[in-house]
């Protein structure tokens, strides 16, 4: 009996074959493109099959068909996505700020998808209670053009408007470069050649003084960072005749430039374990009322040495300003039950509470009260760090412990004070907690 013949991929419908070769990697497809010329056509369809991909990835993230107003290719949007993609989530602030008085530059950033761009949202404690502020900070996307665009909210001031649809364009907003170096690491510098939009004229190649740019670049084209503009700029002045007149020009429009600059180059980087996990329950962004009864946000980090937590305001300050909170080489829980002197210190202490927990009779969630397991703290920052005020070798000032809840919340307290500090979480399954609705 002879055997069935089985069906080639050149048998399927081509609405079969395009569902299969979404599935593949861009570098997968490439290769099958290789195998025959009748499925080079098939693996270059923009409408179907890269359409396909990008709505499989982010099409329950964001509308695809909206990047770039719906007039750029399928294969350009797969591209940029997956490199914004590992923008998704937490960066902190790192190094000294170097801004103006009036712009504070954001400790904390929380980036998520929007409708056709990229939001990067500042986020930062409230004095209401354990609320979190949400402002905006940058926004990212393409232009219909396929160009990279991108605005920064300096102060933070335009709240719901500044991620509407194109409706930053009226607003006060600063045009920047993001610069990606590696993946957890990313720069923004305002760009400060945004506006020079004059094109070539035989006049200025003639160098003819009539306060023209000589070499001007559209903005987010190709070849427009601001070192390739200044070689560019700088050389065709220098081959130019009146090269001295324009070089004058020159330097003193990058004067002006730099006067009229609105935001200094910052640098960020990924919190790349900002949750905690069955492994690592600390790890993570907490937020929690201090000793001075403000909310700070906290990032606890597992490392080779142990257990370490700090505030994230303090981590871009240099070092001996800085004001770690408690460190503990031994990560190990003591489980229930508790020695008898165990449950007395945390029975005994009392636990912060918001200012206004006074006067709206506020009180913690009941699942608080219950201490699943117990886990010692053995050495304080202040003990290690060269230059940190306050420093002692006193052991009851560097001991404690910290208390986890059955809800999976933590607190923490040292033996030289009688209060516990509560922590909860910033964020849960991607999204911010405790957002006011009016924000």
């Amino acid at each position: 009996m002879a055997e069935p013949n089985l069906n080639s991929f050149s048998d399927f419908p081509e609405d079969v074959q395009f569902c299969i070769l979404s599935f593949l990697s861009p570098t997968e497809i490439a290769n099958f493109a290789c195998t025959s010329k009748r499925y080079a056509p098939l693996c270059q369809s923009d409408s179907k099959l890269w359409h396909s991909l990008c709505d499989r990835r982010w099409g329950s993230k964001t509308q695809i068909n909206k990047w770039g107003n719906g007039q750029i290719s399928y294969k350009l949007l797969y591209k940029t996505l997956n490199k914004w993609e590992n923008l998704i989530g937490f960066w902190r602030r790192c190094g000294q700020s170097q801004q103006k008085e009036t712009v504070k530059p954001p400790s904390l950033v929380f980036f998520e998808w929007g409708s056709s761009f990229l939001s990067g949202w500042r986020v930062s404690p409230s004095q209401n209670a354990y609320s979190v502020i949400k402002s905006p900070f940058l926004w990212i996307s393409i232009s219909p053009e396929g160009e990279i665009v991108n605005y920064l909210d300096p102060e933070g001031q335009n709240k719901n408007t500044l991620f509407g649809e194109l409706g930053y364009l009226d607003m006060d907003v600063v045009p920047v470069n993001v610069n990606f170096i590696g993946d957890s690491h990313f720069s923004v510098e305002e760009n400060v050649n945004f506006d020079c939009r004059r094109s070539l004229s035989s006049g200025n190649l003639k160098g003819e003084d009539n306060g023209e740019d000589i070499v001007s670049v559209e903005s987010g084209s190709t070849g427009s960072l601001p070192e390739t503009f200044e070689i560019y700029q700088y050389y065709a002045n220098r081959m130019s005749p009146g090269a001295d007149r324009a070089i004058r020009r020159q330097r003193r429009r990058e004067k002006e430039k730099q006067g009229k600059k609105r935001w200094e180059t910052e640098h960020f980087l990924k919190i790349v374990d900002s949750s905690p996990t069955l492994d690592r329950p600390l790890q993570g962004l907490w937020k929690g009322i201090c000793e001075d009864m403000k909310l700070e946000f906290y990032l606890v980090t597992y490392d080779e040495f142990g257990i370490s937590c700090r505030r994230v305001g303090d981590l871009s300050e240099r070092r001996s300003s800085s004001a770690p909170v408690f460190w503990t080489s031994d990560p190990t829980f003591v489980e229930s039950p508790f020695p008898t002197e165990e449950e007395y210190m945390y029975d005994s202490r009392i636990h912060i509470q918001p200012p206004e927990a006074a006067n709206l009779d506020w009180k913690f969630p009941l699942e608080n009260d219950v201490v699943s397991r117990i886990m010692y703290i053995n050495s304080s920052y202040d003990l290690v760090i060269l230059g940190v005020e306050g420093a002692s070798v006193n052991p009851w000032r560097v001991e404690g412990r910290v208390w986890q809840y059955r809800n999976g919340t933590f607190g923490y307290g040292f033996l030289r004070d009688h209060f516990i500090v509560d922590l909860k979480h910033i964020a849960k399954n991607g999204c911010l907690l405790d957002i006011p609705v009016d924000l």
